[in-house]
């Protein structure tokens, strides 16, 4: 089976290291972005298997690139998991205006995280 391709979208820095080493020991393949333009980029160029997007981010906000891509013919098949440390519910709720197939909060489970990813993946 192929390895599946995922973007890792956070701005801050030991996160991505903490999640990325996590993601790959689960041998996927990660992609990351620092902020919601290069995001988007990195969508659009490198079509990944799946998303995982901060809200709270540089440039573009995580609800817009969720909506951009939603939005878009080309890019909507691609699952998009909310990662946030904002956890009310109408922050949830945003994100289920603008497409997103999951929602969760920080600090996170890393056992809840893969296992939300292989469900989005379908694995």
């Amino acid at each position: 089976m192929a390895q599946k391709r995922l973007l890792l979208v956070e701005d801050e820095a030991d996160l991505v290291e903490v999640v990325k080493i996590r993601l790959e020991a689960n041998g996927y393949e990660v992609l990351t972005a620092t902020d919601g333009q290069q995001a988007l980029d990195k969508a659009r160029n490198q079509n990944p298997d799946l998303i995982i997007l901060d809200l709270m981010l540089p440039k573009i906000d995580g609800y817009k690139v969720c909506r951009m891509l939603k939005f878009d013919e080309k890019y909507k098949h691609i699952p998009v998991l909310m990662f946030s440390a904002r956890a009310q519910e109408a922050d949830k709720k945003l994100g289920e205006e603008v497409g997103a197939d999951a929602y969760l909060v920080k600090p996170f489970d890393p056992v809840v995280l893969i296992a939300k990813i292989k469900e989005l993946l379908k694995e």
